[in-house]
């Protein structure tokens, strides 16, 4: 974000927010950064390497595309939690660096938002699991419909079975 300008009111964490204030902050945090950077980690990723690594690994393919927009390398990186040694760059770590620093709660909003959508177009497909409503995560609902339903090549195998305490198959 750059430096010159106001905070834009309303960032925080993502998690305290509506959907609504996030969708109208998400529109001008986009409009209005320097660089942006997304990426994920699919599941064949979070199988092979874990939650962690996939993610340490997502992270830099974001921060490659930060770069490149900016024609260098980030001047400083912030990254919401504990320091990541798998990382491969120089770094801070805030922890709950979402609702404490305003570059991280911009991007935690951007996030949010981002896979807000893709679990809204995902469900018309998969209607069993509710994943308009609770993004993915594992409520009661999400649980039952994978009891129901079993998993999808979008579930994440090993966290599955771990919450429902037995053997499930794509």
């Amino acid at each position: 974000m750059p430096l010159d300008r106001r905070a834009i009111a309303g960032v925080d964490d993502s998690k305290r927010l509506d959907a609504a204030a996030r969708e109208r902050l998400a529109t001008r945090i986009r409009a209005e950064a320097l660089a942006l950077g997304l990426a994920a980690a699919p599941v064949a990723e979070i199988a092979r390497y874990n939650i962690l690594e996939a993610t340490v690994r997502a992270m830099g393919r974001a921060l490659d595309r930060v770069a490149r927009q900016l024609g260098a390398e980030p001047g400083e990186i912030l990254i919401d939690g504990k320091p990541l040694r798998t990382l491969g760059r120089p770094h801070r770590a805030i922890v709950q660096g979402d609702g404490r620093c305003y570059s991280i709660g911009c991007a935690s909003i951007v996030a949010k938002v981002l896979r807000d959508r893709l679990m809204t177009r995902l469900d018309p497909r998969y209607p069993a699991y509710g994943w308009a409503s609770n993004a993915g995560y594992g409520t009661p609902a999400h649980l039952e419909g994978l009891r129901r339903a079993g998993l999808t090549a979008h579930h994440r195998v090993s966290f599955c079975r771990s919450a429902l305490g037995r053997q499930l198959e794509l």
